[in-house]
């Protein structure tokens, strides 16, 4: 009996470590690219077609998929909190000042959920249809492909404070945007090739005003002047100007070179490129678009991974804009 009860203890031991251990391993570890494979084998191509679509009515939507993933990502992690609307005891992210009035494509994300729903109702969260969504965007813009892993959660709360600290805005330092970034577990080069979705989409003039007013030594004063034309000292807050004034609607390593050229549209853009830790990077993307669209595709896939929700938590909302 001592025997039996020593070996019993011994594998009540074993048992217990492989418990902690697995507990300990990443979440990441339970997303799969072939997750819906066998519940929902139509879901990608049914995603893909409804975001196609969408950019190809307008082009500028890929750019603000992109940013709404991002924007996810960023606040509580990739939950599809983003997409949740205000409720007595849900303060929505779309009110919050990187979002409000900025933020766009929601009603994309919620069509291909509809379709999504029609053919599987219950199975894919909107966290992994705005992650899809990410890539798929990208590729309608002539922009790089990865593999998505999935099997994210959505979640049911939001945190619109959260989306006010943790944000990066359109003056923020390369000192912040690093250690913004760095919170997240993305690298420097992470960071400037993720800035490098400003290849694509446009800003409101209310965000780079007082970078062309300002007469400094970090942007081309023929750009600035150009810009100027649209973006007057006062009114006109919401008119827009293109991130990348060479080739606004292609993804492609035009925005570095702009950048070398001290013709970045937003501030927190030209700080990649002025005499600071990341100028290298930002060289290399100019020189070899191959390089920056590798590592943007590794970085997206970094960034589609953050706090994720994964077997039983969250839920699978119904709808991407309420909580079931």
């Amino acid at each position: 009996m001592d025997r039996l009860g020593s070996f019993a203890t011994t594998l009540s031991a074993i048992t217990t470590f492989f418990l902690l251990l697995s507990s300990s391993i990443p979440c990441q570890a339970q997303l799969s690219p072939s997750f819906y494979d066998t519940t929902c084998p139509n879901a990608l191509t049914t995603i893909r077609t409804s975001i196609r679509q969408a950019v190809s009515r307008e082009r500028r939507m890929a750019a603000s998929l992109i940013r709404l993933h991002f924007h996810d990502c960023f606040v509580q992690g990739c939950d599809a909190s983003i997409l949740l609307d205000e409720t007595p005891t849900i303060q929505s992210e779309k009110t919050a000042f990187p979002n409000v009035n900025s933020a766009r494509g929601y009603e994309v994300i919620e069509a291909a959920k509809r379709e999504v729903e029609r053919i599987c109702p219950g199975v894919v969260s909107c966290a992994d249809i705005l992650t899809l969504a990410a890539r798929d965007a990208s590729v309608a813009v002539g922009g790089p492909s990865w593999s998505v892993k999935l099997g994210r959660r959505d979640s049911t709360t939001a945190s619109r404070s959260l989306a006010n600290s943790d944000l990066p805005g359109p003056s923020s330092t390369l000192d912040q945007l690093i250690s913004g970034f760095g919170n997240k577990r993305l690298s420097a080069r992470d960071m400037v090739a993720l800035s490098g979705a400003h290849t694509i989409g446009q800003s409101q003039c209310f965000l780079f005003r007082d970078r062309i007013y300002s007469n400094g030594t970090d942007i081309d004063a023929g750009f600035a002047s150009t810009r100027r034309r649209q973006c007057p000292q006062n009114g006109g807050d919401g008119n827009l100007a293109p991130l990348d004034l060479v080739t606004p609607n292609s993804f492609d390593n035009n925005y570095f070179k702009n950048l070398m050229q001290r013709k970045g549209l937003l501030q927190s853009d030209q700080v990649l490129f002025s005499g600071g830790s990341t100028d290298s990077i930002v060289s290399e993307y100019s020189r070899s678009p191959q390089t920056f669209a590798s590592d943007f595709a590794n970085a997206m896939i970094k960034m589609g991974e953050i706090e994720l929700l994964t077997g039983q938590n969250g839920i699978i909302r119904r709808v991407c804009s309420a909580v079931n």
